[in-house]
């Protein structure tokens, strides 16, 4: 190697030397894990801790006395920090001392050396409110400090409504009805996701129906009264004397589920449109559909004597659309879901923006073949055809084969 080049590369290791901001970096990954706060609630020993330390090799102590002179200086000025020295002999300048290891000796000068009292004192605060109040949420704040730290202006009023859940467990009321001193309905809909952790922490089991998951059942997981679902559909037979052929109606859930009206044939259909244009049929009514939710369905026993029909668009959506109703309802057919009525209906074919891609097995062989091409893009990229550009009368003439009596 010639001398240009050797002090080019001495320059390069110089720069790989622990500077004052390398420490300080490697505290901030401490916090930024959220490890100094959570030690202050677990009690975890985290000092005196030994950072690492990268310094100059023997060559260099030897070669760059000046730099390395002026290296251990920084060190050595840097507050809060202990700096172990070694002993190290120079041919010129004899026995003289550099850094070995770097020391943090306590949580309090490592919250100096990050900047972060404020935020510590804050925690500290939030942490003994809840080891007084809510001591069964301390593990949760273990784990995850910084995030009730970003959230301490509410963290009372979230305890608040811990509190109040455990003195009126499963309440039977609305969200609207629960009193408490600056807390309303809608702060708690806004934090439903973080009260789900609080409380399933704080609440005994017989409290919480596990059932219910994810912040839409946020009411039924904790016995709170809830917007009730609804179901609008028409019925379809002029002979039918429940209510006007052709009626729009709406029912909540459980009065639906009461109707037990005298068809054979339920239809579902996800456009409004077709809905409210779907032709006459003997002992049956159409359901407006829900999308992905047909939770409200399951409680009218008197569907499963019923042929269901379900009409969603030819697209990826549809059929997971379909097989997510099967789950609910296994007797589930599909209606104008086939090649026939999409290679028919060419000129009215369009795209679907963002596909799903994953496995149902909840589909038949026939239907199965048909997503696979969907999804896989091998008839055309994207491919829809939404429900509502079916010609009239290709809807006709498939009813009007539901219709005839099987030979």
């Amino acid at each position: 190697m010639s001398g240009g080049e050797a002090q080019v590369a001495s320059k390069v290791n110089a720069a790989k030397w622990s500077r004052p901001a390398d420490l300080r970096a490697q505290l901030h990954k401490l916090w930024d894990r959220g490890a100094l706060l959570s030690s202050l609630v677990t009690g975890e020993a985290l000092f005196p801790r030994r950072l690492t330390l990268r310094g100059p090799t023997s060559a260099e102590v030897a070669e760059r006395f000046d730099e390395v002179r002026a290296w251990i200086g920084e060190l050595r000025s840097m507050p809060y920090c202990r700096v172990e020295m070694r002993e190290f002999r120079h041919r010129l300048f004899g026995a003289n001392s550099i850094p070995a290891e770097a020391w943090i000796d306590s949580f309090e000068a490592a919250i100096a050396l990050t900047a972060k009292r404020k935020e510590a004192s804050r925690f500290a605060a939030l942490l003994e409110t809840t080891r007084q109040r809510q001591p069964r949420l301390l593990d949760w704040l273990a784990t995850h400090p910084l995030r009730a730290l970003a959230l301490a202006d509410e963290w009372e009023r979230l305890l608040e409504v811990v509190a109040w859940l455990q003195v009126h467990p499963r309440p039977g009321v609305y969200l609207r009805q629960v009193d408490i001193p600056g807390v309303h309905s809608k702060f708690i809909e806004a934090h439903r996701g973080l009260l789900i952790e609080l409380l399933d922490g704080a609440l005994p089991p017989e409290a919480i129906d596990f059932s219910a998951a994810g912040v839409s059942r946020f009411a039924a997981r904790y016995g709170f009264r809830d917007k009730p679902l609804r179901i609008r559909f028409r019925l379809l037979d002029s002979g039918t004397v429940h209510a006007l052929p052709g009626q729009d109606i709406t029912l909540d859930a459980e009065s639906f589920a009461r109707l037990d009206p005298a068809v054979t044939r339920v239809f579902i259909t996800e456009n409004e449109v077709n809905f409210l244009a779907f032709p006459p049929f003997r002992d049956a009514l159409v359901i407006f559909g829900a999308g992905y939710g047909f939770e409200m369905l399951r409680p009218a026993a008197w569907l499963s004597r019923c042929r269901i029909h379900y009409w969603g668009d030819i697209d990826t959506h549809g059929f997971a659309i379909l097989d997510q109703l099967r789950s609910q309802l296994g007797q589930v057919e599909s209606f104008l879901m086939d090649r026939s009525t999409l290679m028919a209906c060419k000129a009215q074919w369009g795209e679907e923006e963002k596909q799903t891609l994953r496995d149902l097995p909840g589909l038949n062989a026939e239907e199965s073949a048909l997503y696979d091409d969907l999804r896989d893009n091998r008839i055309r990229k994207q491919l829809r055809l939404e429900q509502e550009r079916v010609g009239y009368g290709w809807v006709e003439s498939a009813l009007s084969r539901l219709a005839r009596p099987k030979m």
